[in-house]
């Protein structure tokens, strides 16, 4: 507890004095909707440029490339089927949850990253623009009500570091079929996941983009249907479905009714139960997504698929429709009516995607199925733009096919015809042309159907203080001429927009994820991403300690610090001499700051340590308090009252990467409303080697 201190107050004991008081429930309530301990929160964007530099910058971070692996592809995984099977007449989703893998809350995560695969993952996958998607709107039809959804997907995006998407800030709405945003559609447990899973994907995918949760009464046909009209009529151009059943006779009746909708990309899972074809992906005006295992690779792309195929009975779904006719740009002569699938993405759960489902679910979770492929394909046509108006978008990849990854390895499952379920170079059904490779396979590529190709130069190396030039090469399948752009290329370079002449002296060490564009006067665009390491430029680096004041025995002098943060006083113990710093510690809300910049000379390895102690009078494993530490906009770490302890323990963090640059070391100290927790440092220190 403390005690005395100058120009401070001593802490409260409201939860003592105030035990029955209505404010802990929302106190309570408030922290469920928070986002995870260690994530950085979002604000909510006011305007299309903030969000999507807080976009770009996340899905760019070289921390957030890091893969969470959860299995190997066809692993068998256990997984739970969160929808029955459908029954003739209604339609059955086809999220499936890892059971294999804890599921874990935000409060429970604290600093961790979850497992499977996030939004930098699948940008770097799929050679996705950082940018794209401003003032779209992708909707998500799916049935019955989560009551969780908004809140959910909060806790999703701020763990990325995705801008806020709520009906506050008009990125998201749930409504029903009917349009009604009060009135919606019972609540139902399985059907939450699933659409906790595609409105994840989306955010994943386009992050820039709104969101409309459409929910149908019922999984029965008609309801879905009519709830997919809903989405158009509400100006989505893009509509994912990660739901399907058996063909029928009645399906191209349907097809007019609730599918042909000219000008929007409508995108529908291929099915979960390996090979046959499933309806509406059969439909001729959707384009129907097949799935793949995702896993990375030593090759200049850096990840591989093949067809996701785990059994006889679980798999991605394809074959020839009994009944909808062929449209005119499937071009594949083994089947004369509809083939499934068109293109595809990855599905299968031993290397799944992570996703966040409270009311489905217990928090994070891995999940896979075609339902995780339809959302990141619709989130893809977004990044690519609005659809000619009387287009139905399936074409597009037919007139782009060199756009795309082919993935020729795998089957799911055996079939008289070999393409139907085996996959080959070129066409084949698990995977239709492939699986994204930028967008321009997902646009119409303006009037004259331009492609734009760019050759990947594969990863790269420099270091501090090295001179570049990097000639990227791309070809316009007209000869036009290209405009080049460039992000996340390291501190330092640049790119001539004209000839694609990337230059300049690289300054920052680090690991860059670099996407390069070349774009025509049509709109026809094509990108190509890469890894760019900078590192130290190996000279001496004389062994120092950069920070002044570390012990903090000048008092309040170098550091910028809160009110009284630095101090002498009473209350708590320093790890040595007789100053430290305490941040908060007042059992009611405050935040307390502690920062100084400071410059790593090239080619150092630099280490920043310090004690830190924390006590509380919280109880229980909730993150009442947190304390944050940063350099620069990169969070190292995260510590709240749960990690309370007697005594000061030593924390160590290496800032090597920030070798060449001036960084701002800041402790950020935020206390709830009651009960004291105290974050006390002493004994800084950034030397280097």
């Amino acid at each position: 507890m403390r005690e005395s201190r100058p120009n401070k107050r001593r802490r409260s004991l409201r939860r003592l004095l105030t035990a029955a008081v209505p404010a802990l429930t929302l106190t309570v309530a408030g922290f469920l909707a928070a986002p995870s301990a260690g994530a950085q929160t979002a604000p909510a964007a006011t305007a299309h440029t903030t969000r999507t530099s807080q976009n770009a910058k996340a899905l760019t971070d070289p921390q957030r490339q890091t893969v969470r692996s959860t299995g190997k592809a066809g692993q068998k995984v256990p997984t739970q089927h969160l929808c029955a099977t459908a029954k003739p007449g209604q339609a059955s989703c086809f999220a499936q949850r890892r059971t294999d893998i804890k599921q874990r809350l935000a409060s429970a995560l604290a600093a961790a990253a979850p497992s499977g695969l996030g939004p930098a993952n699948l940008h770097s996958a799929y050679n996705l623009p950082s940018t794209g998607g401003s003032g779209l709107t992708v909707a998500v039809v799916d049935a019955y009500n989560d009551p969780n959804a908004e809140s959910d997907l909060a806790t999703y995006r701020s763990t990325y570091g995705l801008s806020a998407c709520t009906k506050a800030n008009g990125c998201f709405k749930q409504v029903s079929q009917t349009g009604s945003t009060t009135s919606l559609p019972t609540n139902d447990s399985g059907w939450a996941g699933e659409e906790a899973l595609d409105i994840d994907m989306v955010s994943a995918v386009c992050p820039n983009c709104n969101i409309i949760l459409v929910e149908a009464n019922s999984a029965n046909d008609t309801d879905l249907g009519i709830a997919e009209n809903e989405a158009v009529s509400l100006g989505a151009k893009f509509v994912s479905n990660s739901w399907g059943g058996s063909e029928s006779s009645s399906q191209t009746s349907e097809d007019t009714s609730y599918f042909k909708h000219p000008g929007v990309a409508i995108t529908v899972s291929a099915g979960d139960s390996a090979y046959g074809a499933e309806y509406p992906a059969t439909s001729q005006y959707v384009t129907a997504v097949g799935g793949t295992a995702l896993t990375t690779a030593s090759n200049s792309r850096g990840w591989s698929e093949s067809v996701w195929h785990t059994s006889s009975t679980e798999g991605t779904g394809s074959g020839c429709s009994a009944y909808d006719p062929k449209p005119s740009w499937q071009t594949d002569t083994g089947c004369s009516k509809r083939m499934e699938a068109d293109v595809s993405a990855v599905a299968d759960p031993a290397t799944g995607v992570a996703v966040y489902d409270t009311y489905g679910g217990s928090g994070w979770a891995v999940y896979g199925g075609t339902s995780a492929s339809a959302p990141i394909i619709a989130g893809v046509y977004a990044l690519a733009g609005t659809p000619g108006s009387t287009d139905y978008p399936a074409k597009y990849p037919y007139s782009h096919t060199g756009n795309l990854y082919d993935v020729t390895s795998g089957s799911n499952g055996s079939c008289s015809t070999s393409y139907f379920c085996t996959a080959g170079t070129g066409y084949d059904g698990p995977t239709g042309w492939g699986t994204p490779n930028g967008t321009t396979a997902f646009s119409s590529g303006g009037s004259t159907g331009n492609t734009v190709t760019v050759t990947n130069p594969g990863n790269q190396s420099t270091t501090t203080g090295g001179s570049v030039s990097l000639q990227i090469k791309a070809t316009d399948s007209a000869g036009a001429a290209l405009t080049y752009s460039a992000t996340g290329l390291p501190t330092g370079l640049s790119i001539n927009s004209s000839t694609g002449l990337i230059s300049g002296t690289a300054s920052t060490a680090g690991t860059y994820s670099v996407t390069v564009t070349a774009k025509d006067a049509t709109g026809a665009s094509g990108s190509t991403s890469f890894t760019w390491t900078v590192g130290s430029s190996g000279g001496t680096c004389s062994p120092a300690q950069l920070l002044g004041n570390p012990g903090f025995e000048s008092g309040n002098t170098t550091w910028s610090a809160s009110s009284g943060v630095i101090t002498n006083g009473s209350g708590e113990a320093a790890h040595s001499g007789s100053y430290y710093a305490w941040l908060d510690g007042y059992g009611s809300s405050h935040t307390d700051t502690l920062s100084q910049s400071v410059t790593i000379p090239s080619g150092c390895k630099a280490t920043l340590t310090f004690y830190l102690h924390i006590d509380t009078a919280e109880t229980g494993s909730t993150a009442y308090d947190k304390l944050t530490v940063t350099a620069g906009s990169t969070t190292l770490a995260t510590y709240s009252n749960v990690n309370a302890a007697s005594g000061y323990t030593q924390k160590s963090f290496d800032l090597s990467s920030f070798a060449g640059s001036t960084v701002t070391l800041k402790f950020s100290g935020v206390e709830d409303s009651s009960l004291q927790t105290s974050f006390v440092i002493d004994d800084t220190a950034l030397t280097t080697s």
